[in-house]
């Protein structure tokens, strides 16, 4: 049995031309949505999956309409092959259930799979060159290091609760406590427990 899915991504485009490719290509169900391409919720395509069953083919007009990313058609396709479902794009004239169209996905998959492998290495190659540059991932730090003395030196005065502390440099407790691990003195705990560390 042929299911069809049909999608535009916005309301000024019709479903007409799918639809009636659809129809012509054989698909005696079809479901359709009418939604941004990016949207994760599609009722349509949603339905279309739950009623295939093994044997059927799940036919769209146009790669574009079924995957919102090249790697999210490439995980619909492989998911409909393990369960014996087959998978047609006629535009593109790609059919699952024959030897050339299973070809032709294995190339897909493996090309997703190399532009990952492409992305893992340049961020690995990034994160190296600036470690060796003297920087380190993650976000920059919110204090200069004037900020940092004055933060440690209210600290270490022990005249100011963490809230008082938080309201002179101008940040929020938890940036406090993160510099305070930061510190090179181990933390006074006992100025800490004079109900510092819930301000005043």
């Amino acid at each position: 049995m042929l299911v069809g899915y049909a999608r535009v991504s916005t309301h000024d485009q019709t479903l007409d031309l799918q639809l009636d490719a659809l129809k012509a290509a054989g698909c005696s169900k079809v479901s359709q949505d009418t939604v941004s391409g990016a949207k994760e919720s599609r009722p349509g395509l949603e339905e279309a999956l739950a009623y295939l069953r093994p044997g059927d083919t799940l036919v769209v007009w146009r790669l574009d309409r079924l995957g919102r990313t090249l790697r999210h058609l490439i995980e619909t396709v492989t998911d409909l092959e393990e369960k014996g479902i087959g998978f047609k794009s006629l535009q593109e004239s790609i059919d699952t259930t024959t030897s050339s169209g299973k070809l032709i996905f294995h190339v897909f998959s493996a090309l997703a799979e190399f532009e990952r492998s492409l992305i893992r290495e340049r961020t690995q190659a990034g994160l190296t060159a600036a470690r060796a540059r003297g920087r380190k991932g993650g976000r920059p730090r919110k204090l200069d290091s004037a900020q940092v003395r004055l933060l440690y030196q209210l600290y270490d005065g022990k005249e100011h609760t963490i809230a008082e502390i938080c309201k002179l440099v101008g940040i929020a407790r938890p940036t406090v406590y993160e510099y305070l691990k930061l510190k090179p003195v181990s933390v006074n705990h006992d100025f800490i427990g004079q109900g510092v560390g819930h301000g005043r």
